[in-house]
């Protein structure tokens, strides 16, 4: 087969959180695939043909990715941030693992992008800076007993928590949830970042305690980092404090 399929993270931003090898893998595709809000993020370029979807069809979007690089064409599927992340990468093995056998001999690469806690942790300080977990809250392809569970080991075993989909219109209650869950065994006083958009023009962050941190925060767009007993804020003179987790931590 001479078609080639490249499954891209774009980073959670513009070009400059975007890798070179990222950018040079979008230039040599002819077809490009994606949730419509990512493909609106690269330039337009007249010898591509795009073809975006809803966000929630990402099995279907996968398997017209592969459909295409069998056809033979040169083939981007994109997600944000980084596509091994809660991103395109794995639906794209799933489809290949139950789809077409021929499926298995096409020349697919998947190229790494900033994934949103990568960039958030940098612009607070350094968060992740000892042991830490991705969990992603919503409940579309796991049940919210699982990610309850998922919840209270991760605190009980002193990891940092990066919470992936926090909240939407859909699950408006359950980032209100975690965050009580993980007050019965986290500090009150241990520090919750609330980190939207970075690195776009409506970036916003706001820290609190987990006593008080509130939900109103959060949405889609939002990265939510939540510390543990050892991790440290720093007061700065008219700016908002450095947050860390000491690599020491126990």
């Amino acid at each position: 087969m001479s078609g080639r399929l490249f499954v891209i993270g774009l980073g959670p931003a513009g070009d400059a959180m975007m890798t070179p090898e990222a950018a040079h893998a979008l230039a040599q595709a002819r077809d490009l695939l994606g949730y419509a809000p990512y493909l609106a993020r690269i330039p337009e370029n007249p010898g591509q043909t795009r073809h975006p979807s809803d966000n929630r069809v990402e099995r279907g979007r996968a398997e017209q990715a592969l459909a295409l690089a069998a056809a033979g064409r040169d083939v981007a599927l994109v997600s944000g941030g980084d596509a091994g992340v809660f991103g395109m990468a794995a639906t794209v093995f799933e489809a290949i693992e139950a789809g077409d056998p021929a499926w298995r001999g096409l020349d697919v690469t998947v190229i790494p992008g900033i994934t949103a806690m990568l960039a958030a942790s940098a612009r607070l300080g350094a968060p992740l800076g000892h042991d830490f977990c991705a969990i992603s809250l919503s409940d579309n392809l796991k049940p919210w007993t699982m990610i309850e569970k998922r919840l209270r080991f991760a605190a009980e075993a002193g990891f940092v928590i990066a919470l992936y989909n926090p909240i939407s219109r859909a699950r408006p209650w359950q980032l209100g949830r975690a965050f009580a869950l993980l007050g019965a065994h986290l500090p009150a006083e241990t520090p919750v970042a609330f980190a939207r958009a970075i690195g776009r023009k409506d970036e916003a962050i706001a820290i609190s305690p987990l006593a008080s941190a509130d939900p109103v925060h959060a949405d889609m767009a939002t990265l939510v980092i939540i510390g543990t007993a050892a991790s440290r804020l720093i007061a700065r003179p008219g700016a908002r404090p450095w947050f860390y987790t000491p690599r020491f931590a126990s």
